[in-house]
């Protein structure tokens, strides 16, 4: 009688089997990897205003988006109403010609000084004065012998100042847009000759400028 000899798995089987099953594994794992590192950056980019769990205010006002740093100066009153304006004191330009020099000369008190802005005018009458630019209300000063006065710093390294007001409509550390309302122009005991105007200065980096440079009035 022939012995059998016992049966065992085939060894070219079990090596089908383990050249299949760790790929598997490993496939297995890496898609999770994947999937987890897509959900994460899916969070992070979520935008607040696409989280549904957060409530928001119907009543509250719009928030208005600006690109400040890209405005432009504009001026700072209704452009509807350029064809009224005046200048009636130029800014003191130490290269100008003689009589522009003599025109840009405040007098108070029997003393001279030259004027950092313009003085506006527009028929001797009150007018809405505005923002020439986005920004940061960094002073808003009162005072009933030279008017209020209003102080604002813009992302471009700009500040523009705004005097001889009356019913100031903004206080210290608000942010504005161009063109929102801050006040009415109004005449002052300071600079009487003037009578009903604006007063407007626009400094570069700390240095009062021409505003005539950047608006043709």
């Amino acid at each position: 009688m022939r012995e059998e000899k016992p049966k065992f798995p085939s060894q070219k089987n079990k090596s089908k089997k383990n050249r299949w099953f760790w790929p598997a594994i490993y496939g297995g794992i890496a898609i999770v990897f994947v999937g987890m590192i897509w959900g994460y950056n899916a969070f992070i980019q979520k935008g607040p205003n696409e989280t549904a769990d957060v409530a928001t205010d119907p009543n509250a006002p719009p928030i208005i988006e600006t690109n400040a740093s890209n405005e432009v100066l504009k001026f700072p009153f209704n452009e509807d109403q350029l064809d009224n304006v005046a200048i009636i004191q130029e800014y003191y330009d130490v290269e100008a010609d003689e009589e522009t020099r003599e025109n840009a000369l405040l007098v108070f008190n029997q003393t001279y000084y030259t004027n950092k802005g313009v003085s506006i005018s527009m028929d001797g009458q009150p007018f809405e004065v505005v923002a020439a630019l986005s920004g940061t209300v960094k002073e808003v000063i009162i005072d009933q012998f030279k008017g209020a006065e209003v102080k604002i710093e813009h992302a471009n390294g700009m500040t523009t100042l705004y005097g001889s007001l009356t019913g100031i409509l903004v206080k210290e550390g608000d942010e504005v847009v161009q063109g929102q309302s801050l006040g009415t122009a109004t005449s002052n005991e300071w600079n009487a000759k003037a009578g009903t105007h604006l007063h407007f200065e626009v400094h570069q980096d700390g240095v009062p400028v021409n505003p005539r440079t950047f608006l043709g009035f």
